[in-house]
């Protein structure tokens, strides 16, 4: 198990969280675009695990999720499911992305054709998708 540690683009807002295993997943929602002007890119953390200090604000942005953001410079900090609390670090927050490789892309049936993220690794559907962020079986 391993400390990571960022923070927001101005330095307002810093996090720490533990990983065991650390993975990156991508969202291609309309959301997650909107949002970060691409695909979302979040590192899995311990649940519980994760420490906020700094002026961060929360929009609940769905039925089952807020996201969170830097008060004062707007950077992207966490998707959290509310059936469980979760928070999913934005990968931008720490150096390297936390050095963890891209393992699963969520809503990827929505991927722009402008871009195709490579790899081997496991691509969700909306169903498949909105099933697990809403407590669901996938």
């Amino acid at each position: 198990m391993s400390e990571i540690s960022g923070q927001c683009l101005c330095g307002a807002v810093r996090v720490t969280a533990r990983t065991e295993d650390p993975i990156l997943r991508a969202c291609h929602c309309d959301m997650c675009r909107r949002h970060t002007s691409g695909a979302f890119f979040s590192i899995e953390t311990l649940p519980g695990s994760v420490e906020v200090s700094g002026d961060a604000s929360v929009y609940r942005s769905s039925e089952w999720a807020q996201r969170g953001f830097c008060s004062t410079c707007g950077s992207t900090l966490w998707y959290e499911t509310l059936h469980d609390g979760r928070r999913n670090l934005a990968a931008g927050l720490f150096a390297d992305g936390g050095g963890a490789p891209l393992k699963m892309e969520f809503f990827a049936d929505m991927c722009p054709q402008g871009y195709r993220l490579a790899g081997d690794h496991k691509r969700l559907s909306t169903e498949e998708t909105i099933a697990m962020f809403s407590g669901g079986d996938a």
